[in-house]
């Protein structure tokens, strides 16, 4: 009887999406907190302040002009902390078909918002990263990509969590025997 490697396809589309959706999860999050201001130079200790960061992600969000203010108030507060959050539990692999499901929910979100965006020729910045990014096909393209890894990790899951794991196998068949 011939064993399954315990690398194929879909685990490897499960650890590249992990690794990268999570560590992009991450980083997402953590720039649109911690990243120094560049708006108050003089004032070194402003530079780093959460709430003034965040209060510029709000009027980042408020520029999509999809939220009324208190959604914009609730998203620019809560999402950063979320990506944080989800990018670990993603990295980590536990439970990861619950929330590999939601990283998912949240790309495709945020890939409507881009496109609705871009097709409605609006000039704004992102919000995705701390560096200002301004919407346009590549940028649209890029979040289609993510979202389409986001998909295909969270389906492999799905499909994994049922199959038996290759390392146990061999320990399963013997007992059966």
């Amino acid at each position: 009887m011939m064993q399954s490697s315990p690398l194929n396809f879909r685990r490897a589309v499960i650890w590249m999406g992990r690794l990268l959706l999570g560590g992009i999860f991450i980083y997402a999050g953590y720039s649109k907190m911690f990243l120094p201001n560049t708006n108050l130079w003089p004032y070194f200790i402003l530079k780093f302040s959460i709430s003034l960061n965040l209060s510029n992600f709000a009027t980042q969000v408020e520029a999509f002009k999809m939220l009324p203010p208190w959604g914009v108030q609730f998203v620019a507060h809560t999402l950063p902390f979320t990506e944080i959050v989800l990018g670990l539990l993603v990295l980590i692999g536990w439970r990861l078909r619950l929330w590999a499901s939601l990283l998912t929910a949240i790309m495709f979100g945020f890939f409507f918002v881009v496109l609705r965006a871009y097709l409605l020729h609006m000039n704004i910045n992102c919000g995705c990263f701390a560096t200002p990014e301004i919407i346009g096909l590549k940028k649209v393209l890029e979040d289609a990509a993510m979202s389409l890894l986001a998909l295909l990790m969270t389906y492999f899951a799905f499909i994994e969590a049922r199959q038996v794991h290759p390392w146990t196998a061999g320990e399963t068949r013997q007992a059966q025997a």
